[in-house]
C-alpha cells in the first residue's frame, strides 16, 4: 500500500497545525471583504530571500490599511524559519498572511478585534519550465490596474480581484499573462508581475505611481544590473515601448525573471527572451542562492 503524503504544517497564530485543521473563520473579514496584507517569499538552497525586505513591506502594508500586526518583526521573521523548518523547505515558497480577523457583516474593521497571522511554506511553479526557455506570449487587456488614489500599489493586499480579471482575460486570450495598463493608457504592469524593457544598455520600469508593485524582486534586478553596468531608470511606457523594445522581460517572487516573446501578436525582439534578460536571470539566481536568512 502506497504511503500516505503527510499534510503540509501551517503556522496558524503561532501554532503549527496540519492543513487539514488549518481553518479561519467565516466572518473573518479577510474572507469577507479582501481585508488583510500579505507577502509571498522565496527560499533557496535552504535561505530564506530577501526576508527583511518582505517584512518591512508587510508592516508598511499593515500601517497604511491601519491593521496593527499582533507580533513582533523579530518574532515574525523566526516564525517564518520555524514553518520552513517544520515541512524541510529548502526551496520553495512562503505565503504570509495577516487577515483583519474575526469581525460583523458590516464593513467596520474596529469590530475585528484579533488579526490572524498564518504561514504556509510549500513548493510553486508558477510558469512550466519551457516558457523560461522559449518566452511568454502576452495580451493587453481592457480591465484597467487599479488608480493609485483608490488603492495605493504600495499596498500589497488581499484584495487581487483586479488583477484577477485580467488574469480571466488573458487565459480566454490563450495566453498565460498579461500587460495592465492604467487609467492614463501606460504600463502598470503584468497581472503578479513588474515589467521590464531593455534597450541597448538600458533598462525601463513602470514607476509605482503608474499602478506597479514596488516589488521586491524588481528591486534586486535594478541593484544587480546597475552593478553590471547598465543604465536602470523608472519611466512611463506604452504599449508602443514594449512593441519596439530589444527586450521584454517580468520580474516577481514567484516567476523570478522570465522572458516576453510576443505581446498583442507582436514579436518582441527576436522572439526568445534576449541576451540582457538571460544573463540577469543567471546573475540573479546566483545572488538568490548566496543570500538570505539561514532556516537550518
Amino acid at each position: 500500500m502506497a504511503r500516505k503524503q503527510s499534510e503540509l504544517k501551517i503556522l496558524l497564530n503561532g501554532t503549527l497545525v496540519p492543513e487539514s485543521r488549518a481553518k479561519v473563520s467565516v466572518f473573518d473579514h479577510g474572507l469577507l471583504y479582501g481585508d488583510g496584507v500579505f507577502e509571498g517569499i522565496r527560499a533557496y538552497n535552504g535561505k530564506v530571500f530577501a526576508l527583511d525586505e518582505h517584512l518591512e513591506r508587510l508592516f508598511k502594508s499593515a500601517k497604511a490599511i491601519a491593521l496593527e500586526i499582533p507580533i513582533t518583526r523579530k518574532k515574525l521573521a523566526a516564525d517564518v524559519v520555524r514553518t520552513c523548518k517544520a515541512n524541510g523547505l529548502r526551496d520553495g515558497y512562503i505565503r504570509l498572511v495577516v487577515t483583519r480577523g474575526v469581525g460583523t457583516l458590516g464593513l467596520n474593521p474596529y469590530l475585528c478585534k484579533k488579526p490572524q497571522v498564518i504561514i504556509i511554506a510549500a513548493a510553486i511553479q508558477l510558469y512550466p519550465k519551457k516558457c523560461y526557455v522559449q518566452g511568454l506570449k502576452l495580451v493587453t487587456v481592457g480591465t484597467r490596474r487599479n488608480a493609485p488614489e483608490a488603492l495605493h500599489p504600495r499596498i500589497k493586499s488581499l484584495n487581487y480581484l483586479n488583477n484577477v480579471l485580467a488574469k480571466i482575460e488573458a487565459i480566454n486570450a490563450g495566453v498565460m499573462e498579461a500587460i495592465m495598463l492604467n487609467n492614463d493608457g501606460y504600463v502598470a504592469e503584468a497581472t503578479g508581475d513588474n515589467v521590464f524593457v531593455v534597450n541597448g544598455k538600458t533598462l525601463v520600469t513602470p514607476p509605482v505611481w503608474c499602478g506597479a508593485l514596488e516589488g521586491i524582486t524588481r528591486g534586486v534586478v535594478m541593484d544587480l544590473a546597475a552593478r553590471s553596468g547598465y543604465s536602470v531608470k523608472e519611466d512611463v511606457l506604452s504599449r508602443y515601448d514594449l512593441y519596439t523594445a530589444d527586450e521584454v522581460f517580468l520580474t516577481g517572487t514567484a516567476a523570478e525573471i522570465i522572458g516576453v516573446n510576443e505581446l498583442d501578436k507582436r514579436k518582441i525582439g527576436t522572439g526568445r527572451p534576449g541576451r540582457v534578460t538571460r544573463a540577469l536571470s543567471e546573475e540573479f539566481s546566483a545572488y538568490a542562492s548566496e543570500t538570505g536568512t539561514p532556516i537550518a
